[in-house]
């Protein structure tokens, strides 16, 4: 089995420590009381109203673009991590991971309203669920951090709005880049929101992920088992590098 055939297999593993419980307490009551829930969606649409910022005025005022041009950091109250599904019996059990060990830059074009360019890290050897021996082998046997402790996503084609939004508005779209995980390499689509008052820019998405795509075989023990598909998320903090 080649090395990138084993990544996010860990997200099983902590599945045959607790199968014994599973079994006993039933799927549905492992989900619902047992298991820790998933965590939410990165999303900006909850506070979409008052622009994350509490006053409703801003969002009647235009964004200046000339504001955004130039390099901006990932601040540190951002994170990352994947979701996906185990099945149990029957019953879905969505795993979720995270870890606030993001690094990162973006580069804002002369117009204000192209990406130019984006270059993010997230250490995966922090990446965290609810259950240590999920982690322990999501790290050592899955995606061989000591090997390759990190995993990146580089744009690779410039995003440009339209136009300018409102002041706190959030704004969907997409960014096409190269997401590494584990030494390989795949070009993906990131769907994401994007919501700035000028001082910061607040960035959430995800990448639907396919991990066969990547050389995955996804574990299959037969009383449980692990999804094909699952997403890279992210929820991101950006301040501007120099103002």
């Amino acid at each position: 089995m080649k090395k990138s055939q084993k990544i996010l297999i860990g997200v099983g593993a902590g599945v045959i420590v607790l199968a014994a419980v599973a079994v006993i307490a039933g799927p549905t009551i492992y989900r619902d009381l047992i298991a820790a829930p998933a965590a939410d969606a990165p999303s900006l649409a909850s506070d979409e109203a008052d622009g994350g910022s509490g006053n409703t005025d801003d969002a009647v005022a235009e964004l200046d673009p000339r504001f955004l041009v130039g390099d901006w950091n990932v601040a540190e109250d951002s994170e990352a991590g994947y979701r996906v599904d185990e099945v149990l019996n029957g019953t879905d059990v969505t795993v979720t991971g995270r870890t606030d060990d993001v690094t990162g830059s973006f580069t804002i074009g002369d117009t204000g309203l192209t990406l130019e360019a984006a270059d993010l890290t997230v250490d995966v050897a922090t990446i965290a669920t609810d259950n240590s021996n999920r982690d322990q082998y999501f790290r050592s046997e899955a995606l061989r951090t000591d090997e390759f402790p990190e995993a990146t996503f580089v744009l690779s084609e410039p995003v440009t709005l339209d136009g300018a939004p409102a002041l706190g508005d959030v704004v969907q779209t997409e960014a096409t880049g190269e997401l590494t995980i584990a030494g390989e390499t795949q070009t993906v689509t990131a769907e994401i929101e994007v919501r700035s008052d000028g001082e910061t820019a607040e960035i959430a998405g995800s990448i639907p992920i396919t991990f066969s795509d990547f050389g995955v075989e996804a574990p299959n023990l037969g009383f449980v088992s692990v999804e094909d598909s699952g997403a890279v998320e992210f929820q991101l903090t950006a301040v501007p590098a120099q103002r």
